[in-house]
């Protein structure tokens, strides 16, 4: 990875957040924290007034960036299409390299802080009854993945990962604490009690296993996890799947 300055947004859950950090060499040497917002609906009101204030934190303009942290999902389809749109129009006018962290992996990692290199399950709401789910150990120089994000339930994902996790966070996670109290142990822990996504992306992107170069930036797109409503109901409605803009002929 290059030195010098970096962004992270992740908009893949209710919480919004930005970051941005100077990169030397192995991590990232100070880090700044744009701050959060809490709400989908006010995730593109907010977002790009939350990138000034953290490149101002650490005296950088979106032009002196090095690189961009996206939130690779899965989680809110409206969010996290507000948040990759901001990374696209930075990075195409900047021309910087642009990479992703899993939404999940940052919510374990935020646990990670202070429990170190144990497994730490992350679980956010997909609706219907299902969670977005996965299962990382963090190291400090790698992301060991036991169990990689998928839609599921919650109670499936405790009965086939074969791993007990020292915690279990997230807003998925507190929508079902019995099967949390019984699967790990312990009571879920909320995002709100977590560090910003954004913040622990910035910490993790340059450790191996971490995260996903973003090669063709026009046509990448985040883990969803699942369509969006919209999308579900219309296939419901017209017993079709919906076609993709992109493959019809002119």
């Amino acid at each position: 990875m290059n030195d010098g300055a970096w962004l992270a947004i992740d908009t893949g859950t209710d919480i919004a957040s930005v970051a941005a950090g100077r990169h030397i060499g192995s991590g990232i040497t100070r880090s700044e924290s744009g701050g959060d917002v809490q709400g989908a609906r006010r995730h593109a009101a907010e977002i790009v007034r939350l990138v000034d204030f953290a490149l101002g934190r650490i005296g950088a303009t979106p032009r002196e960036l090095d690189g961009i942290v996206v939130g690779d999902g899965p989680g809110s389809f409206t969010g996290l299409r507000i948040g990759w749109a901001v990374v696209k129009g930075l990075a195409q006018e900047s021309g910087v390299q642009v990479v992703a962290v899993p939404s999940l992996l940052a919510a374990a990692a935020g646990a990670a802080v202070k429990l170190g290199a144990v497994p730490i399950a992350a679980c956010f709401d997909a609706l219907r009854g299902d969670v977005y789910g996965a299962v990382y150990v963090i190291h400090p120089d790698r992301v060991e993945t036991l169990a990689a994000p998928a839609t599921t339930t919650l109670a499936l994902l405790a009965s086939t990962t074969g791993v007990v996790p020292a915690l279990v966070v997230g807003d998925g996670a507190m929508r079902y604490p019995d099967v949390v109290l019984e699967w790990s142990g312990a009571l879920p822990v909320p995002l709100a009690s977590l560090p910003p996504l954004a913040a622990m992306s910035l910490s993790l992107f340059s450790r191996a296993g971490a995260a996903r170069a973003i090669d063709d930036l026009s046509a990448a797109e985040p883990a969803y996890g699942r369509p969006a409503e919209a999308q579900v109901k219309w296939e419901a409605r017209h017993g079709r799947p919906l076609p993709d803009p992109s493959s019809t002929p002119r």
